[in-house]
């Protein structure tokens, strides 16, 4: 499904019964409606940041719902697609924290390519509906992989930004670890915790720390 060490982690999952059924309502969701991201790039995440590479875990709700936007990874867009308000505010507290100038584009292939897993808690929306596709299913799909991540024994930094990915913090145990919470990005949240939380500079130094490379943040 994936073509990388997550096919081997999530053997279980993707053998079971009820994911090939879970599957198969995804498959007919495609089909009756208009649902992003492209079929092709739900696991887009996983695919480019595989379990052995993953050093940092953002975690985002579900995908955008404009035509065009969504890729598979949380807070990204693809090129040529006008930045949205919450990206464009992590490029802001990007340029506070290490003074890496906005990028032109929204796209966060390369973070992906760092080690830095870009996973939404939902994969699949249908358009123009948000959280649409919320409590279909995909959470005991991505919680698990949550779970898996929190077993590696190589000291991994999750990024929780918002209520939401807060709540997550539930499934992180291991205290090799570092959870990095605040505020939503979002601008009615941002000015309440967000900015000046530094958690890129805060991930490079954990990492470093642990004799792990640094993530290059310059996109």
């Amino acid at each position: 499904m994936i073509g990388n060490d997550w096919d081997e982690k999530l053997t279980i999952i993707e053998n079971s019964p009820g994911f090939k059924k879970f599957m198969h309502l995804i498959d007919d969701k495609y089909k009756g409606s208009v649902v992003y991201p492209p079929k092709e790039f739900i696991f887009n995440a996983l695919k480019l940041t595989s379990y052995k590479d993953t050093k940092v875990v953002i975690v985002g709700q579900d995908p955008y719902h404009g035509e065009g936007e969504a890729h598979g990874l949380s807070f990204s867009v693809r090129k040529g697609v006008k930045i949205p308000p919450s990206l464009q505010n992590i490029y802001k507290e990007l340029y506070s924290d290490l003074g890496i100038a906005p990028h032109s584009d929204g796209d966060l292939t390369k973070w992906a390519k760092e080690g830095v897993l870009l996973l939404n808690a939902v994969l699949t929306v249908e358009k123009d509906k948000p959280a649409s596709h919320r409590s279909i299913g995909w959470e005991l799909l991505t919680d698990y992989i949550i779970s898996t991540l929190n077993e590696k024994e190589e000291p991994i930094v999750f990024i929780l930004w918002g209520n939401f990915a807060k709540a997550k913090q539930k499934l992180i145990t291991n205290k090799r670890h570092l959870v990095l919470t605040s505020a939503h990005p979002s601008p009615f949240s941002a000015n309440y915790g967000f900015f000046g939380s530094k958690p890129f500079s805060k991930t490079n130094e954990f990492l470093k720390k642990n004799n792990i490379g640094p993530i290059n943040w310059q996109l």
